[in-house]
């Protein structure tokens, strides 16, 4: 067993980080935060028009000062956004402060999954797979790094995921306080 006070769900856009936490939250008890979703209420603007006025830097910025303010919590199952792992100290707090699950999902699932989805600022120009490959080299190995479980999400209706997933994490995690 692996303590930790939060549960947070990590990996690319698509993978069912939003889909797949909120149920998860309610079949073990947590608390759910969607951290995307939790920074467009308090900025009172979406993550799209946040990319426009502030760009990205502007948009981590408020991202890293609401995980901290969030990680604090205790309970919480935090899904991420895709982009949270490329701060070297969001990902000291994700790993002090939560049992973290990289929701891995290839490419190809990624490019269907979103392609209707006209909300996502970085996939916003021509070639989305280009966009997609691009972000997963970057991406993926800094959460392979950080993850204290690999979950393949792949080919997963959302309710056999959350059905995996939470006896899987049965034998791997328990809520506890870490100092």
């Amino acid at each position: 067993m692996n303590p930790a006070p939060n549960l947070v769900l990590v990996g690319p856009m698509g993978a069912g980080k939003s889909s797949i936490g909120r149920r998860l939250a309610i079949r073990l008890g947590l608390d759910f935060v969607d951290l995307d979703r939790r920074l467009e209420q308090d900025a009172g603007a979406t993550v799209t028009t946040i990319f426009a006025m502030e760009g990205e830097a502007g948009f981590r910025r408020r991202e890293t000062a609401l995980l901290a303010e969030v990680l604090q919590g205790h309970g919480l199952l935090v899904a991420t956004g895709g982009g949270v792992v490329l701060d070297p100290a969001n990902r000291d707090l994700l790993h002090r402060r939560g049992f973290v699950v990289y929701l891995r999902l290839p490419v190809e699932e990624q490019l269907a999954r979103l392609a209707r989805d006209r909300t996502r600022p970085l996939l916003k120009g021509d070639n989305r797979e280009a966009t997609l490959r691009a972000l997963s080299l970057v991406r993926t190995p800094l959460y392979e790094g950080l993850a204290d479980r690999v979950f393949d999400s792949a080919s997963l209706a959302v309710d056999m995921a959350v059905r995996r997933l939470a006896a899987q994490l049965q034998a791997a995690w328990t809520r506890g306080e870490v100092a």
